[in-house]
């Protein structure tokens, strides 16, 4: 499923697709997730990736964002990364939230809740 972009000119525009990453958004680039990274402090690594290619997957498989809930998320991620040790592996691996820092840079908008501004992330 090709994420919808309000941009016409983002929608007319050739899209490549990454081999690696078929879900992506549209507009969605490593480089761009690296840059990312860097200005977080986030070293990427193949593990850091796997979970960029979860959330697109999820994301994807999903008619539309806003039938997205974060529990439902949460739970999935947790199941999809159960032999490494689940969330608590991931909150290692992304100490900005899995669900928040990862949908940032997975191109993605994270689900409602999943960070409040006042507090920090939630997930």
């Amino acid at each position: 499923m090709m994420h919808v972009s309000a941009d016409i000119n983002r929608l007319t525009r050739d899209h490549d697709v990454d081999p690696d990453f078929p879900h992506a958004p549209m507009d969605w680039t490593r480089e761009e997730t690296l840059e990312i990274a860097r200005k977080e402090n986030l070293t990427m690594s193949e593990a850091h990736w796997e979970l960029i290619r979860a959330l697109q997957n999820y994301f994807a498989s999903h008619e539309d964002e806003k039938s997205i809930h974060m529990r439902e998320l949460h739970d999935a991620l947790d199941e999809h990364f159960h032999h490494q040790g689940g969330l608590k592996y991931l909150y290692i691996l992304f100490p900005g939230g899995p669900i928040s820092q990862g949908c940032r840079l997975a191109g993605l908008k994270a689900p409602f809740l999943a960070s409040d501004t006042s507090f920090g992330s939630v997930s």
